[in-house]
């Protein structure tokens, strides 16, 4: 099984570790495009720092973010479970994992990136800012710059079962599975049952309860129905869609009376 996350916005500090070894970062595939988006965005930072803040998308009291930036390849680097924090990260809570579950994170979880593309929890990174929507000066939209490296990479990481999407829109757009991959793809949306509509904060909570619950649980469903009644068994409410036609994703609504 491979589950797709988005990153968080906010992040754990670096830390006094080793700094960054881009070579040693799982999927190796992506790393000729991760220089790529290191160098540019170190530069970007290094220079004018006006201008990082504004192509960055960040507000006066994050300017400290740039220098931050400006020093990834020397700055200290831990594992990336400890560097994204945020809602869906605090509901996961990878640290209080017992020693079973944690190897299944390690195997299962990929974090998608602007700056990396996407990684595995144990991947040393530093702390960065640099969102999938940023469109860097010499590369332009990171979204549409990963989809080529990915295209290549991904399909070989989500060998013959099930991926579990839980990315963000912006995230998507790095990486879309198609064909076979696609059709044991399973996408989900959590939904507040009484009104059904999303709301950021618990959707990210519950889909990171989602995934806790399927790594403490030892449950590693081989696909997309699979996965319906994996959920439903962990007691999740679950409405599912099948695709129309083959070489589609499927879709799975969960439903949450509580906003918590």
């Amino acid at each position: 099984m491979l589950v797709l996350l988005p990153p968080s916005e906010g992040k754990a500090a670096s830390g006094r570790g080793a700094p960054l070894k881009p070579e040693s970062l799982s999927l190796p595939g992506l790393t000729p495009a991760r220089e790529t988006v290191l160098g540019e965005l170190a530069e970007l930072c290094a220079g004018d720092e006006e201008k990082a803040r504004e192509v960055l998308g960040l507000s006066e009291g994050l300017r400290g973010e740039v220098a931050k930036n400006a020093e990834l390849r020397t700055a200290g680097a831990r594992p990336a479970g400890e560097i994204y924090t945020g809602v869906l990260y605090d509901a996961l809570d990878l640290s209080s994992l017992d020693a079973a579950a944690r190897k299944r994170a390690a195997r299962w979880l990929l974090v998608f990136s602007g700056l990396w593309g996407a990684v595995r929890v144990n991947d040393r990174i530093p702390s960065y800012r640099c969102s999938m929507g940023v469109k860097l000066p010499g590369l332009g939209a990171l979204g549409a710059y990963w989809r080529a490296p990915m295209a290549e990479v991904l399909p070989e990481a989500a060998g013959d079962g099930l991926v579990l999407d839980l990315r963000s829109a912006a995230y998507a757009a790095a990486w879309k599975p198609k064909g076979e991959v696609a059709g044991r793809t399973a996408t989900v949306r959590v939904l507040h049952a009484p009104t059904r509509k999303v709301v950021s904060h618990f959707n990210k909570a519950t889909k990171g309860r989602i995934v806790r619950s399927l790594l403490t649980s030892g449950s590693a469903p081989e696909g997309p129905a699979e996965l319906v009644e994996a959920l439903r068994d962990l007691g999740y409410e679950v409405e599912a869609e099948s695709p129309a036609k083959a070489g589609k994703a499927w879709s799975l609504d969960v439903l949450v009376a509580e906003v918590h």
